[in-house]
């Protein structure tokens, strides 16, 4: 914990001080009742490919700490040793997507437009993220149910959505 200097305070504002100074960095910064990043330790991510539709991949995460979080607004998604990440559709993906203890998100990625696409890329790992400051979880393709490998071009991304569902729409699928 870092030492701050205390200055004269009003009585009825004493305990709230002293709360924030004896709170760790990360609470004081963003005030009381306003949700702090989420710990990667407390998020559990998993992915599979939809039903029916191997360029699509369900990702989701929920969360597992006693408080309301904030994790990205959208995943970050990387794919096998391939330079760049999935762009979030739509576009302007920054800020954060709050989850309750025990909240799922979903997000739904588009793999490719076109599987016939000559251009397209051969991975055999997909590498999710909560937010860009957290390692994320890989997944194999086998585990995905894309078969042996996942098809890459042009990779999208959907915001957090609070149903898969809602997921689903946000891509296109229903």
């Amino acid at each position: 914990m870092r030492i701050r200097a205390a200055t004269a305070v009003p009585a009825a504002s004493a305990v709230t001080a002293v709360l924030l100074l004896a709170a760790p960095q990360s609470q004081a910064a963003t005030g009381q009742g306003r949700p702090v990043r989420c710990a990667e330790k407390a998020l559990t991510m998993r992915a599979k490919a939809a039903a029916g539709d191997p360029a699509v991949v369900r990702v989701s995460v929920t969360s597992s700490g006693a408080r309301t979080c904030l994790v990205d607004r959208v995943p970050t998604v990387t794919f096998g040793n391939l330079d760049g990440a999935a762009l979030p559709t739509p576009a302007g993906g920054t800020g954060g997507y709050r989850l309750t203890p025990g909240r799922t998100a979903y997000a739904d990625v588009g793999t490719i437009g076109d599987p016939a696409d000559p251009e397209a890329r051969r991975v055999h790992t997909v590498t999710v993220a909560a937010s860009a400051a957290h390692g994320g979880r890989s997944f194999t393709a086998d585990r995905l149910g894309t078969g042996k490998q996942v098809l890459v071009w042009e990779p999208v991304t959907t915001w957090w959505q609070p149903t898969a569902a809602a997921a689903d729409r946000a891509i296109g699928l229903s």
